[in-house]
């Protein structure tokens, strides 16, 4: 049955606890393969080396650790690929107001 829900890479509006037992391992599933197509882009020369800022563990999204933190990095990623899809994009600071971060990044994203 090709339209079952719950197999990779399909959405279910199902609750979590109701796809399997490796739903909540999906997220984890999701960063790594966030992490190999940052690495293809090479990320960590371009973008990190730039801001002396260490690369990603595999599951460095996947898990809440410290949000401040995890929020600049994701600002700091999000400047660097639209900059890189040529749209010049003003890296954002750590002392920005985050909701100001947000808004240009999503105003900035639906002008693509």
């Amino acid at each position: 049955d090709e339209g079952a829900p719950g197999r990779r890479g399909e959405r279910s509006e199902e609750a979590p606890a109701e796809r399997g037992p490796g739903a909540a391992f999906h997220m984890f599933v999701l960063m790594e393969d966030l992490l190999d197509k940052l690495k293809l882009l090479s990320y960590e020369e371009e973008a990190l080396r730039r801001h002396n800022m260490r690369p990603l563990s595999r599951h460095y999204f996947a898990l809440p650790t410290n949000p401040g933190e995890q929020f600049f990095m994701f600002c700091t990623l999000a400047a660097w690929l639209i900059t890189k899809a040529g749209h010049p994009f003003e890296q954002p600071q750590e002392c920005d107001d985050p909701n100001a971060v947000i808004s240009n990044v999503l105003s900035e994203l639906r002008s693509f």
